[in-house]
């Protein structure tokens, strides 16, 4: 155990490095200078040559990424170009939490849906429930976010008025019901097809029969035998769906105007602050880094025969 967590720990070091390094990149491939859209076109040569060495933009590129490495390495990440009084570190760190109770509860609810559809599918195989529970995840995977997010606002928030309009900074659940449904209907397909796939898989299995010779009800068979046993590899999905989830809320926070990290993603890229931009995507890059060595525990935990090496 202890070894094979060094080496993920050493591959984990080597990923996250690589993604500083392909960030640092990519971001100054966008075209557009950020001494532009802070200042504007009014600004005097002066005044954008004194901002333009203030954040390093007139040094060459690799000591503008020593800088970076540093920023990163003591936390901060730097700070904002339009805002440098703030660090990007403390600005992530404001909107994260909102960010995480969506993503938290967008997963919750696609558990909430895709357990009992996957297992009453599972079930009634070749039934018109399975047809039913199958019919409603293909349409799960089919709808995309940005059009499911502005459907719900018109049908529950501007017509029957049932919960709040986007920007109403709505607290509790009442403001994070929609957005946790539009960010979390595909993950409940997804789990959906596979909690189907894996218990049709257990009934296969000898214990399974041995149960029904016991006289157990169906029921009692489908969740105590074969759903406890098939949700290993459901919930290792939804595990490592959960960064997806992360970088997902951008398009979700944008169509509901939630303050979060997508929100503010958005906002720092078409502004050009590019130390925000770097900041957000490593976030959710680290995130799936840790998320994936979890779920390689989380196999061990779940199922004691699976051995790590």
């Amino acid at each position: 155990m202890w070894r094979y967590l060094t080496v993920r720990s050493l591959r984990a070091f080597a990923t996250v490095v690589g993604v500083v390094t392909l960030v640092f990149l990519l971001v100054r491939l966008v075209p557009g200078d950020p001494v532009d859209a802070i200042l504007g076109d009014q600004a005097s040569p002066e005044e954008r040559a004194a901002l333009r060495e203030s954040l390093h933009l007139d040094a060459p590129l690799p000591q503008q990424y020593a800088h970076f490495v540093g920023d990163v390495l003591d936390g901060s990440l730097g700070h904002s170009f339009r805002n440098p009084a703030r660090s990007v570190g403390s600005l992530i760190a404001e909107v994260l939490p909102a960010t995480a109770a969506l993503a938290f509860a967008a997963l919750a609810l696609a558990f909430g849906i895709a357990l009992p559809l996957g297992v009453i599918a599972a079930a009634r195989r070749g039934t018109a429930a399975d047809a039913l529970a199958s019919t409603v995840a293909v349409l799960g995977l089919a709808i995309p976010n940005i059009w499911l997010g502005p459907l719900l606002i018109l049908a529950f928030a501007v017509e029957l008025r049932w919960l709040p309009l986007p920007g109403d900074d709505a607290l509790g659940l009442e403001g994070l019901l929609l957005p946790a449904i539009t960010l979390g209907t595909a993950l409940a397909a997804i789990l959906t097809r596979q909690t189907r796939a894996s218990m049709l898989d257990v009934y296969q299995e000898q214990y399974v029969l041995a149960a029904r010779a016991r006289g157990l009800a169906e029921w009692q068979v489908a969740t105590k035998h074969v759903l406890r046993n098939a949700l290993l590899p459901v919930l290792t999905i939804g595990a490592a769906q959960l960064g997806a989830l992360l970088s997902g809320a951008v398009v979700t926070e944008k169509v509901f105007e939630r303050a979060g990290l997508g929100q503010l993603f958005l906002d720092a890229f078409f502004a050009r602050d590019m130390p925000v931009v770097q900041g957000c995507v490593l976030v959710v890059a680290i995130t799936y880094v840790v998320l994936n060595i979890a779920v390689d525990l989380l196999y061990v935990v779940a199922d004691p025969r699976v051995r790590l090496t």
